[in-house]
């Protein structure tokens, strides 16, 4: 995992949100292991923070005594937000605050190294540190100017007299060009764009004129009442009834809003993709799955097993290997950008876990290769690990089939949505004792529903049946486990 950056100032450092990678540039910090004054030692975790990926712990470098946690749990900041100060002893005198001096109006100096995540380039800040308190702002020297001032300063501006035209004073850009970026927190932007608010739009109420969330949230809040008209213009006349419909309304004490962010909203993303990219088809087949009940049962007592989760899930996991090895065209992906199918030679087996974050579909890294013992470890530890929001950002990437298990919910069947990339998914429906043709007589037995999703864009309908049915068929007589192999 990437370490935080640093940036010393005298004897405090300042560690920022560093790049942990996979594409993304916000991070929310889940909770805070220390608070201030708390000391801290080289490589200890301090925070733990959720990308869009998954929960990961941040350790600091050095040793010192934490003086500030600059962002609070809940938060949502952007990659190099200083999030933390930490004082380490043998460090100069802290730096005396440079907006005490003249260089508090110049523009900051290019730092170093500016942490960005994997795929995002670095690109020049056009920021400006705001004057400080008592400093003196040249006036705008132009009507426009002094109209843009009056907006944002919530009245309305006096009436200019007329003036002829004359070259715009080299003040009023400058103004124009500084009033272009409000002053406004990473998060406080992001929320803005969120609910589609021009930060420029924006009247601040934070101090030293920041843009606060309240202030957005007010400017996203449909107008109560109109907007107020100058003395000297006349009231207009009554306006004709609206003929368009009404605005959604909201009981906002009967609502609870949950921001999408994080894990929620990488899956969301990632389905709509895959839905509106991928041409699903789904089939189903319905099997008496009581021997392969059975042989889970006997496991259990296996001594090879001891300490091992035996379960359905484990029998079908290596039912669907062997059918792969059976099938092994539809273990592929399709590559758009090349035009070709990929065949996979081997089978990076993906996992569907519910989680308190959301979905997350961590993978079994050449599950192929490995015996049932294994495979039962494996499964165990990918499954404890998602539950524990401690599954990796690498767990989740190189899948190429995966199954989810909808049948611990109570649910017979379902038409599962492929994960981004991969070729079939399988779902597995809830095992029910149920009256079935055995033998030429009714009886009960053990039944489940299998719905198998494949991109038909690379996996034929022929291939897909005849995957779904071999699945099938091993669950009938788990035997085929030996014969098939």
């Amino acid at each position: 995992m990437t370490t935080m950056t640093e940036a010393s100032v005298g004897s405090v450092r300042e560690f920022k949100m560093p790049d942990v990678g996979e594409g993304l540039t916000e991070a929310e910090i889940l909770k805070w292991y220390v608070q201030a004054g708390d000391t801290v030692t080289d490589g200890q975790v301090v925070c733990e923070v959720e990308t869009a990926k998954a929960a990961v712990e941040l350790p600091i470098p050095f040793d010192g005594v934490v003086r500030a946690l600059h962002v609070p749990e809940g938060t949502t900041v952007d990659v190099g937000t200083v999030i933390i100060a930490v004082e380490v002893a043998g460090g100069a005198a802290p730096a005396a605050d440079t907006a005490s001096g003249p260089a508090a109006d110049e523009e900051p100096k290019p730092e170093g190294r500016q942490p960005v995540l994997v795929g995002y380039g670095v690109a020049a800040s056009s920021t400006k540190r705001r004057p400080r308190k008592g400093a003196e702002v040249p006036a705008p020297a132009s009507p426009a100017a002094q109209a843009i001032q009056g907006e944002l300063n919530g009245h309305a501006p006096a009436a200019p007299a007329p003036e002829p035209p004359a070259p715009a004073a080299p003040a009023a850009p400058a103004a124009a060009q500084a009033l272009a970026r409000p002053l406004a927190k990473p998060p406080v932007r992001k929320l803005a764009k969120d609910l589609g608010v021009d930060l420029t739009t924006v009247v601040p109420s934070g101090p030293d004129g920041i843009v606060t969330r309240e202030d957005v949230h007010a400017a996203a809040a449909p107008a109560q009442a109109p907007a107020q008209v100058p003395a000297a213009v006349p009231a207009p006349a009554a306006a004709p009834a609206a003929v368009s419909s009404p605005a959604p309304s909201y009981d906002g004490a009967r609502e609870t809003r949950i921001p999408v962010k994080g894990v929620r909203k990488a899956t969301a993303a990632a389905m709509v993709g895959s839905a509106f990219t991928a041409p699903h088809v789904t089939e189903f087949v319905t099997v008496d799955v009581t021997r392969t009940m059975r042989l889970v049962e006997e496991l259990k007592q296996d001594k090879d097993f001891a300490g091992l989760r035996v379960n359905p899930l484990l029998i079908i996991a290596k039912a669907l290997l062997v059918a792969i090895r059976r099938n092994p065209d539809i273990n592929a992906s399709w590559d758009e950008a090349n035009q070709e199918i990929v065949l996979k030679h081997y089978v990076n087996l993906g996992i569907a876990a519910a989680t308190p974050r959301g979905l997350l579909v961590p993978n079994i890294k050449d599950a192929h290769t490995q015996a049932l013992p294994q495979l039962s470890a494996s499964l165990g530890e990918l499954v404890t690990t998602a539950r524990e929001g401690k599954t990796s950002p690498a767990a989740m990437q190189g899948g190429t089939i995966t199954i989810t298990n909808v049948g611990v919910f109570g649910i017979d069947t379902g038409t599962p949505i492929l994960n981004p990339g991969e070729s079939a998914i399988l779902a597995i429906g809830a095992i029910k004792l149920q009256p079935w043709v055995h033998k030429g007589k009714v009886k009960p037995r053990q039944v489940t529903t299998l719905a198998l999703s494949f991109d038909h864009r690379l996996v034929d309908g022929e291939l897909g049946s005849k995957f779904l049915a071999d699945v099938a068929a091993i669950l009938e007589q788990p035997k085929r486990l030996m014969t098939w192999t």
